[in-house]
């Protein structure tokens, strides 16, 4: 036991934590503890899961026709763009970790987006040099960067794939040009109006409120549009994307969009790289955890968050007490603290990564961890340059994917445009992302810059955070992540925790009540068990706030003699075992 995790219990003794607590919140069993709306599917050899059943039906198709996890990666993202448009789509970004079970050699894609070469660091500030309100900010042409994920998936393609390219298009373009059922989720968000800019502009007008009104739920939906852009990429790869007619057609909404209209060019497109990079990997209790790298922080902040808690005897705490949950969000405010001023762009600015998770570093930020919350928490120094805080928003309409194929390969992906509904502008059948607003709105505060302000062919940063974790032998183990905005790095590392520390079973430790903190307030997902500690959390100084967190974990746990796949309850996700 070392002297922190000591403190903590000289501080609150575990017999007067647990005590039981009296509270007026009424718990929805769905969401308790250990209660599930859905079941782990199990197989033997090839596994699925994905944010809607068609899409998790296509990539399965995929794997059973012989594909590699790659190919069922790309036909269900084709999919998701059609069936699930407020996420994620062919307008968007992604980020894939791909793990190579024959060479045993993991690498990750990046497909995120980029800022037009015409992008200043000021081009969201207002005369007075205030920076636009975000809700402003996102719709409409200036948010939207360069899309990457059609790139990213051609790059991984030409490296994985089994299948030709063609054919993993063929489930989505079918589905585009018959229609299919839209689902509550989809009709619930269109009528809530979430996006400001939905309704706004004719070319989402007409698809999402025919006849003036928002598409409803069981009603048949054909998108002939989408159908015709996925034929000419199947059939003429990236380059029907990023050069041509779509180019010059994405180019122009862009540019004339009646609200905020944006910079980007047909170059931009034509000069679009998908990159690959190193993973971060690191060991936690013995097993290899890894995940994507800047210009994602996901990765980075999962790592240093349980890095943080390994030198507590956390599996000795019951999950839904006090005691758990004031040491996970107490780290997690550290490592939100680090993200918020070093992580960015690698490609633009210096990212101290190794320092961030120097075993020296991390004994010192644990000698933070106390008994009480004191609110808002300092980053550290594990370098000796100066950075400005950014505070930039990530909204959760984002998709996460995991896939193991036959051959033992895995894919964990992890995609979005950004805020539902993306910048809200439509162009050949699918949304354009907002993606830009992922920069810092202000560039400098005070005389410091901001590691993440917009500069020409930069990308944003993120929080997505695709991960695998692989046993102590070192198979493969885990393949995991979720949507969520900023909160994805916790939905993670909680659940990780869930399944490590407190050794829940795969469905379990996805169903289990969400926790966030990223540096601001506890968050306690309501309705739950875990809501029914906000007391207990107040008298420790915790500001909390019972919310909604509605996570979308997908994942994979391979076996020794089976495979195991699950989906969060939260959405409507649907995972698949052969």
């Amino acid at each position: 036991m070392n002297r922190w995790w000591l403190l903590v219990v000289l501080l609150f003794p575990l017999g007067l934590l647990a005590t039981p607590l009296e509270s007026q919140e009424q718990l929805e069993p769905e969401k308790a503890l250990g209660l599930s709306a859905k079941t782990t599917a199990r197989g033997s050899s090839i596994a699925v899961a994905t944010a809607n059943k068609h899409a998790s039906e296509a990539a399965m198709a995929m794997l059973k026709a012989g594909g590699s996890a790659v190919d069922a990666a790309i036909a269900a993202q084709m999919v998701l763009t059609l069936v699930e448009p407020q996420s994620s789509g062919i307008g968007g970004g992604a980020f894939m970790l791909h793990y190579d079970a024959k060479e045993g050699a993991l690498t990750s894609l990046d497909g995120r987006e980029s800022a037009p070469q015409a992008a200043t660091p000021d081009m969201f500030l207002l005369p007075d040099g205030k920076p636009m309100a975000w809700k402003d900010a996102l719709v409409g042409g200036r948010s939207v960067g360069v899309p990457g994920v059609v790139a990213m998936l051609k790059m991984a393609h030409d490296k994985h794939g089994v299948l030709p390219w063609k054919v993993l298009f063929e489930p989505a373009i079918k589905l585009a040009k018959e229609g299919f059922i839209v689902s509550p989720r989809l009709a619930k968000l269109v009528a809530a109006n979430i996006n400001p800019g939905m309704g706004l502009f004719e070319s989402n007008k007409a698809y999402f409120f025919p006849d003036g009104k928002p598409i409803a739920e069981g009603s048949l939906l054909v998108n002939q549009p989408l159908a015709d852009t996925l034929t000419a990429i199947a059939e003429f790869g990236p380059k029907a994307f990023y050069q041509g007619e779509l180019a010059r057609r994405i180019a122009y909404v862009v540019n004339n969009a009646k609200v905020n209209p944006g910079l980007l060019s047909e170059k931009d497109l034509n000069h679009y790289t998908a990159l690959e990079r190193t993973p971060i990997c690191g060991l936690y209790r013995g097993y290899k955890v890894c995940g994507m790298a800047p210009p994602s922080s996901g990765g980075v902040a999962v790592l240093q968050l349980l890095k943080l808690l390994e030198g507590s005897d956390l599996q000795a705490l019951k999950p839904t007490s006090a005691d758990a949950v004031h040491l996970f969000t107490q780290a997690s405010k550290l490592a939100f603290a680090d993200r918020n001023i070093y992580m960015a762009d690698s490609d633009f600015v210096a990212v101290p990564v190794s320092e961030m998770l120097d075993d020296r570093y991390i004994e010192l930020r644990q000698g933070l961890i106390t008994g009480r919350d004191d609110g808002v928490v300092e980053a550290g120094q594990p370098v000796d340059y100066l950075r400005a805080l950014d505070a930039s928003p990530e909204f959760e309409s984002t998709s996460h994917l995991s896939i193991v194929d036959k051959r033992g390969n895995a894919v964990s992906m992890t995609t979005s445009i950004e805020m539902g509904f993306g910048s809200s502008l439509m162009v050949a059948g699918f949304l354009l992302n907002n993606q830009l607003t992922d920069f810092s709105l202000q560039p400098t505060r005070g005389a410091l810059p901001v590691a993440n302000r917009i500069e020409p062919g930069k990308r944003p940063r993120s929080s997505m955070a695709p991960t695998m974790v692989f046993r102590p032998d070192g198979r493969l183990w885990l393949v995991i992540g979720s949507p969520g905005g900023s909160r994805i790095i916790d939905y993670v590392a909680w659940s990780l925790l869930a399944r490590i520390d407190w050794d829940m079973a795969l469905q379990q430790a996805i169903d289990f009540p969400r926790v966030t903190n990223r540096n601001d307030y506890t968050a306690l997902e309501k309705g739950t068990e875990i809501a029914l500690l906000k007391k207990a959390l107040e008298v420790r100084g915790h500001r909390v706030r019972l919310i909604d967190l509605n996570s979308g974990i997908h994942a994979i746990e391979v076996g020794d003699t089976f495979i195991d796949a699950a989906a969060d309850p939260r959405r409507e996700g649907l995972a698949l075992a052969e």
